[in-house]
């Protein structure tokens, strides 16, 4: 993965974040289903908006997350997303660049606005997501820079574009221009109502086009239909050159051919808000892995990453990375 301008290269839903704090009582209410991600319209945006408390705003979107991590722990990092030109298209703009991260991609001028996703968060820390799409929905294959793709050792894509078929179009020509060119290719499964809807179209995804695959318990034993974290494991093992999966407080497990490392979680005081916690967990992997360390270390850097993001509100990292893994590695 030599003579590349960047390490990761992301492509994702390129969304605006408004989190506030809610009872449990209230996702009932409103009929939300905890821990989702729904996918809802303008209409129902503008109802859930009207109802919620105090929002924090800022640019989310889970590989948006994920490559503010990355340029955060000192990696070089560029990002595909589709925004308007509107205020929040501006807020994603200048938060991502803010961040370090190269983001270039020409705004809409017309049709549908740039998309937020609003987040409940009990007080559990755990959050409930309503997301409307957007002018997200209008990323293609047009949208892909093939030279862009070609020079990142690593292109990473959330599940969540899986949605419509103009962004499996996109991914799909992505990951052979990836592949073509002698670089990598990886995928966060990101929710397991998302693989419910297209197992099928993702496991064919994973087993012919990725290298790198993240995902937590439920996505991983929902993608291969299996009651046990053990069986899914046996699974995705022969499918995959390397996978990431994660298990909460339990921590995660890193699984390549014969290898298997389980990495602890780091411990976190008080957990504020799990939003991006796998976003930063892929942040901290991907960033070892294209530094060329070992899985154990790559999953260590992922699990700070995560530790660090949970404790406090928001999906962009607080505290310096940098210096956090410094201290702790």
């Amino acid at each position: 993965m030599s003579n590349t301008k960047f390490d990761v290269v992301g492509i994702g839903n390129a969304i605006v974040d408004v989190l506030a704090h809610c009872k449990e009582e209230d996702l009932g209410r409103l009929n939300l289903v905890k821990n989702a991600m729904t996918l809802i319209d303008a209409e129902t945006a503008d109802s859930l908006y009207a109802q919620m408390g105090p929002g924090l705003e800022m640019s989310g979107g889970s590989a948006g997350n994920t490559m503010a991590g990355i340029a955060a722990l000192g990696g070089k990092g560029a990002y595909i997303g589709k925004v308007r030109n509107d205020q929040l298209g501006e807020v994603f703009s200048h938060d991502i660049r803010a961040m370090g991260v190269s983001f270039n991609s020409t705004p809409a001028t017309s049709g549908s606005p740039t998309a937020r996703c609003l987040i409940f968060v009990t007080p559990d820390g755990h959050r409930t997501m309503n997301t409307f799409l957007g002018a997200c929905t209008e990323l293609g294959p047009d949208d892909i820079d093939a030279e862009l793709i070609a020079s990142a050792k690593i292109t990473y894509m959330e599940g969540y574009l899986w949605d419509r078929p103009e962004a499996k179009e996109a991914f799909i020509k992505a990951a052979k221009i990836a592949h073509e060119a002698g670089r990598q290719v990886s995928i966060s499964l990101s929710d397991s109502f998302c693989v419910d809807r297209h197992r099928d179209s993702f496991r064919d995804l994973v087993h012919n086009h990725i290298d790198v695959l993240f995902a937590n318990e439920d996505e991983i034993k929902s993608l291969y239909e299996v009651d046990t974290f053990e069986e899914a494991l046996a699974e995705v093992r022969v499918h995959c050159k390397v996978a990431a999966l994660t298990r909460s407080e339990k921590g995660s497990v890193i699984v390549s051919g014969d290898e298997v490392i389980e990495v602890h979680a780091e411990p976190v005081a008080h957990v504020v808000d799990t939003t991006g916690a796998g976003d930063l967990f892929a942040s901290g992997f991907l960033y070892g892995y294209t530094r060329g360390d070992d899985l154990a270390t790559c999953g260590r850097l992922g699990s700070i990453s995560a530790a660090e993001v949970i404790s406090h509100m928001g999906a962009r990292p607080d505290a310096d990375l940098k210096e956090l893994v410094a201290k702790t590695l």
